[in-house]
């Protein structure tokens, strides 16, 4: 009974080995040097192409007007759409409360420039000590400062238009109460440099966008009117609502009084940066190792029968592949399977080659 127990244990050895997951060396000659990788044929890609974006004009001053303390609004003097000039009266707050405020405490200062009058003059006659005058002193300054204020919080109870521009939302009506801070007016300015067109853009667009890339922008709104602008900002973080990036064009041309916030546009954008050679390459996540930074390396093969490991520029990372701008111009393809298992001049031997298009 033992002895058949034994030739089982015996038996089962060689079936764990074979079940045991390795990848397999072959070679032509029988031997166990050879290393089965995967390979697609390496494509470019023209990176000076422009590129078609689309989103919403806006402002890079919009404001939230809010007043200073809370209370009920007395008047709401504009409506969405209203262009406003700097300084104009635009809402209110009931002023009853705020102008008791003010009077008590000027009456407050009135009492305390009294009492320490008359400290002074004891203490000119020797009746009252130092200590007593500098208390009433401090008394008269605190009620001073207090002053202050509330004639600060009585001035920032109605709200003035910071800049010219225009009223896009209002957020409240006359007759509501309202606590400080809460946002009553949005308000934009009217100067035509401070116009944009915020885009979304892509993994690799984003990769490819610079800085004061020029783009052409056209509105329904003005059919047939192509607007000039320049990229002026790009986020360096993707937008958690939208799941994108955004790229801002600044307007350089003269704004049309036709072009309103929140209005869909188009633009095209042509790059002005480029690699040394023109083109980039898009290569699966798989095939790059030693990732550091803009850095990293692949292995490619120029024969199918030799891995070569090469240095490469990292140019950005997009949602399914990386984008390679330098190390791949002397390249024929590249090995995306079984790279963990090579080495400099490798021998290989590759099955079932794939190509990627663009």
């Amino acid at each position: 009974m033992k002895t058949f127990k034994y030739t089982s244990l015996l038996m089962c050895i060689p079936l764990m080995y074979a079940c045991k997951s390795h990848p397999v060396a072959i070679s032509k000659n029988g031997g166990a040097d050879t290393i089965p990788v995967q390979t697609i044929l390496l494509k470019q890609q023209n990176n000076s192409a422009t590129m078609a974006v689309s989103g919403q004009f806006t402002t890079d001053d919009e404001v939230m007007l809010s007043f200073k303390t809370g209370g009920i609004i007395n008047s709401l003097n504009a409506k969405e759409g209203d262009a406003v000039k700097k300084g104009q009266l635009l809402a209110t707050l009931n002023l009853t409360e705020i102008d008791a405020q003010v009077q008590q405490a000027g009456l407050s200062v009135e009492k305390a420039q009294r009492d320490y009058q008359r400290i002074q003059n004891l203490y000119k006659d020797s009746v009252a000590t130092l200590e007593q005058l500098q208390n009433n002193k401090t008394v008269l300054q605190q009620a001073q400062q207090q002053w202050n204020m509330a004639k600060y919080n009585r001035q920032y109870s109605e709200i003035r238009a910071p800049k010219d521009g225009y009223i896009l939302r209002k957020l409240a009506n006359a007759g509501q109460l309202v606590s400080a801070g809460t946002s009553v007016l949005q308000t934009n300015g009217a100067e035509a440099n401070k116009w944009i067109l915020r885009v979304g853009i892509s993994d690799s667009e984003w990769a490819r966008l610079q800085l004061n890339d020029h783009a052409q922008i056209q509105t329904t709104a003005l059919p047939g009117q192509i607007l000039q602008g320049v990229v002026s900002r790009k986020s360096e973080g993707v937008d958690a609502v939208t799941g994108t990036f955004s790229a801002d064009i600044t307007l350089t041309s003269k704004k049309p009084k036709a072009i309103a916030a929140g209005m869909f546009g188009k633009a095209i954008i042509t790059p002005n940066h480029t690699t040394a050679s023109g083109v980039e390459w898009q290569i699966p996540y798989e095939a790059l190792l030693d990732g550091d930074g803009a850095s990293g390396y692949v292995f490619v093969t120029d024969n199918d029968k030799t891995a070569r490991k090469v240095k490469v520029t990292v140019a950005g990372i997009n949602k399914n592949t990386v984008t390679i701008s330098a190390g791949l111009e002397n390249a024929k393809a590249l090995i995306i399977s079984g790279s963990a298992y090579l080495t400099d001049n490798s021998a290989i031997v590759v099955q079932s080659p794939k190509t990627i298009a663009k």
